[in-house]
């Protein structure tokens, strides 16, 4: 199986697993494209497929079931590594007809995952964005962005960057159980502060919003983080596609029985009785009365700490190849 995967391949996460890796040809492209009515971006960049950071609710697990991996463990141990995304960022860059825009860096896995240390994958494509004064936005639960600092504070005098932190709850015991291997709310907000403090435009995803378990907190998390001068919030609701509804269910009988019932009926209540509804319009968001209100909810607090006043929008007219046809492919 590993043989036959066209990129890097690691095992075992940051816990003394074996990276190896298959072939010489790995990824064939490295900018994903959509036209999701859902979403603000069309371009997106993900360095690793699986993710170390084992959050429970991940939509994106039972993706690896493509690889004939499972959606629980495999997912966070079996990671997918993209080694040769810079030259093919690069290549893609160059092209003549390349459209640029504002490409997010982190969609579905994160990009600042524990083997980012080692691998450095996503700094090498920071780098070659700045090459090409090319927008980004970062999504990430790790304040291993930080580490590029340097970087991204380059970036941001150029108005090419801006970072979002994702933060589910302020409780760290439950943190601690949702996203075994994330960092810490506390460090999170750390982390957004330290960036503002670097002029770099922040933000802060509360995601996902889980009823009847986190969703009483969307006032408390706006607050911190107006707190710590961020200035653009967003939300989405608990996704449960394919396998992630066993696992997520299972978590919920393991760690929180006595709320177990009331959180699933709460979730079907969002989506017309359903666990999860794919529909454009709705898989984010919900339906019905109780999505509006988390609606309200988050848009008056949104308002009452002067959060999403002035959206940062990157600057797309900067964007220029740093050589030429001839000296990429001579």
């Amino acid at each position: 199986m590993v043989a036959e995967e066209p990129e890097g391949f690691y095992e075992g996460g940051e816990k003394g697993g074996l990276y190896t890796k298959s072939g010489t040809e790995y990824a064939t492209k490295i900018i994903s494209r959509n036209k999701s009515p859902d979403l603000s971006f069309d371009r997106s960049i993900n360095p690793y497929k699986g993710c170390e950071h084992g959050c429970i609710y991940c939509f994106v697990r039972s993706t690896h079931n493509y690889w004939g991996l499972s959606s629980g463990q495999d997912f966070e141990t079996h990671i997918f590594t993209k080694l040769n995304a810079v030259k093919l960022l690069r290549q893609e860059l160059n092209r003549p007809r390349y459209q640029w825009g504002v490409v997010v860096l982190g969609s579905n896995t994160d990009p600042y995952q524990p083997i980012e240390r080692r691998l450095k994958i996503t700094r090498g494509v920071l780098e070659e964005l700045s090459n090409f004064n090319h927008p980004v936005a970062i999504v990430t639960k790790s304040v291993g962005v930080i580490r590029d600092l340097d970087l991204i504070s380059d970036m941001a005098k150029r108005n090419l960057v801006k970072v979002f932190l994702s933060v589910t709850t302020l409780d760290k015991e439950l943190s601690n159980r949702l996203e075994l291997r994330a960092s810490t709310p506390r460090r999170c907000l750390a982390a957004v502060r330290e960036l503002s403090q670097k002029g770099v435009p922040t933000g802060v995803m509360i995601a996902p919003i889980i009823p009847g378990l986190t969703d009483s907190e969307i006032e408390a998390i706006i607050g911190v983080a107006a707190a710590n001068a961020v200035s653009e919030c967003g939300y989405i609701l608990l996704r449960l596609p394919n396998e992630v509804k066993a696992l997520f269910t299972e978590w919920l009988h393991c760690h929180r029985p006595l709320a177990a019932r009331r959180v699933l009926n709460l979730v079907r209540a969002f989506h017309g009785a359903r666990l999860y509804n794919s529909a454009f319009g709705q898989r984010q968001k919900g339906d019905g009365p109780d999505a509006k209100m988390i609606l309200d909810r988050f848009s008056r607090a949104a308002k009452e700490y002067s959060i999403n006043v002035d959206p940062k929008v990157l600057d797309c007219t900067r964007f220029y190849p740093p050589q030429s046809q001839g000296e990429l492919f001579g």
